[in-house]
């Protein structure tokens, strides 16, 4: 996993260095500077004659430019330098590359001569601001952004130094003016923001440009990362010759009423698809025998249920029993919010002994009864998305969404519960508080059903016996790279959540040949 700075993790990370490792801060500075120079010169190689314009602020940020612009000068790049600003206004570190600057610094006062500058340039690199951005950027600094913008929307390509600047470097949300950037070098390793919508939009393609400090002195201390190929394959590893479908778990699936079948199949041939050995999907007797039509792979049981045709609170007994003979058990797609319904998913949440994929319509049942999960007799892994996670909360989804990773890291270590809070770059919590970022899926997954077939999936490594935050991790992953696959074939329009389904076999073999 790639680890995720806050600024204040990437401060420290710098004063380590400095203190610790011994590497001066200009000679940090110039490192940052001189990798994305070399990225920016392959970008747009040959750069040669090309004629690059670094508009920069008076901060560190300004500074990174400062070392972009001599090392593009110096391998042929016709290249001016605007700062937004005066030039005694530079000051640190960032004077220190400035006095190295050998070319002329056009101080910029107003934003008709920023606009005059950026004319007919090959490129501009966005080094007004970095990670110290606490507010909305206001002044000549926003009328610099919003300069910056219509040229980018001109078609000239648009490179950030470390972040877009007028972003936030923690949160996903908009401040105001922001660049948008083609693409982002960030400095030392990922800032939280570039992988949190709406922001990461403004990004770009971001590569990380190495500072020269030692991978294990970076992670140090770091509880949010990125997930990568490599952190979810062990979960897939190739199976024994002798292998048999006991190996790995039965799965039962309590899902599904009257008008929402669908969900429960989805989830079963999802986990099915996965590579669970054996899959039970519960459902009210009126449904079951809709559910046993749609696929012959899955056994299914017939439950008593409620004058709603959902499952009734007397089903309890018999799907405690039938728990007792699976190893993990899947909840909630389908299952409506029939008062006695909802009963029942709080007597499962708290008595049912096996792991347990908590999803849907009975994530709607723990709105205020959260106090369950702590009392819960067996592990639990919750995949909300945002409105549920709101609702599970008692407030808005633009709280929730302001501040996804730690909202996410606070429900899992309060409730003691794995949680993915879904949507674009899904935030996985265990109850340790360790966060990680999925970067797997695509738009094309913002379609009715695509939960159900998380929850079938996850509820398939359960029964694998892995343990719920990372069954979580590595079910994001494959879920999100299946659509990437369907969404490939199909569009992001026109594909379906069984799309995604028939989409694992292809994107179980792109992970087991993956070399990430």
């Amino acid at each position: 996993m790639l680890p995720v700075f806050t600024a204040a993790e990437m401060r420290a990370l710098d004063a380590r260095a400095i203190r610790d490792l011994g590497i001066p801060g200009p000679r940090l500075m110039d490192r940052a500077g001189t990798g994305a120079a070399a990225l920016i010169a392959r970008w747009l190689a040959p750069i040669r004659g090309k004629a690059v314009v670094v508009v920069c602020g008076k901060g560190n940020n300004g500074g990174d430019g400062f070392v972009v612009a001599r090392r593009l000068k110096a391998r042929g790049a016709a290249v001016r330098v605007l700062l937004v600003g005066r030039r005694d206004e530079v000051r640190g570190d960032a004077a220190d590359a400035l006095g190295h600057w050998r070319g002329r610094v056009e101080e910029i006062a107003d934003p008709s001569g920023l606009a005059r500058g950026l004319g007919g340039a090959d490129l501009i690199v966005d080094a007004l601001l970095g990670t110290g951005v606490s507010g909305a950027a206001r002044g000549p600094v926003a009328a610099a952004i919003e300069a910056v913008n219509r040229a980018g929307a001109g078609g000239v390509p648009v490179v950030a130094l470390d972040l877009p600047s007028g972003l936030d470097s923690d949160r996903g949300v908009l401040l105001g003016p922001t660049v948008k950037a083609w693409r982002t070098v960030t400095f030392g390793g990922l800032k939280r923001s570039l992988l949190l919508a709406p922001a990461a939009a403004q990004a770009g393609i971001v590569e990380i440009g190495d500072i020269g400090v030692p991978a294990e002195e970076a992670r140090r201390g770091i509880t949010t990362w990125r997930l990568e190929a490599a952190d979810v394959r062990p979960y897939f590893p190739p199976r024994d010759l002798d292998a048999h479908k006991g190996r790995f778990g039965h799965l039962l699936v309590v899902a599904g009423s009257l008008g929402k079948t669908g969900a429960a199949v989805l989830a079963g041939r999802a986990a099915l698809r996965s590579g669970v050995g054996l899959c039970t999907i519960a459902a009210p007797a009126s449904q079951q025998p809709i559910v046993a039509a749609q696929a012959p792979e899955y056994m299914t049981e017939a439950l008593p249920e409620t004058a709603a045709q959902s499952l009734s609170l007397e089903a309890k007994d018999r799907i405690l029993a039938l728990a007792r003979r699976m190893d993990a058990v899947a909840l909630g797609p389908g299952l409506s919010l029939d008062p006695a319904t909802q009963e029942l998913v709080r007597v499962l949440v708290r008595e049912l002994e096996r792991p347990m994929v908590v999803d849907a319509d009975a994530l709607s049942a723990l709105a205020g009864h959260l106090d369950l999960l702590r009392h819960a007799a067996g592990s639990r892994a919750l995949t909300p998305h945002p409105g549920e996670m709101a609702r599970m909360l008692g407030t808005s989804i633009e709280t929730v969404q302001a501040d996804r990773i730690e909202v996410a890291r606070t429900f899992a270590r309060e409730h003691g519960v794995a949680i993915a809070l879904k949507g674009a770059n899904t935030v996985i919590a265990g109850p340790d508080g360790h966060v990680a970022i999925n970067p797997t899926g695509n738009p094309g997954m913002a379609k009715g059903g695509s939960g159900d077939v998380l929850t079938g999936i996850v509820g398939a490594l359960l029964a694998r016996r892995i343990e719920p935050a990372a069954a979580l991790r590595a079910g994001c992953y494959v879920h999100g790279l299946a659509g990437d696959v369907a969404a490939r074939e199909r569009g992001e329009y026109a594909m379906l959540a069984t799309d995604i389904i028939e989409s694992l076999a292809a994107a179980l073999r792109a992970l087991a040949e993956s070399t990430a």
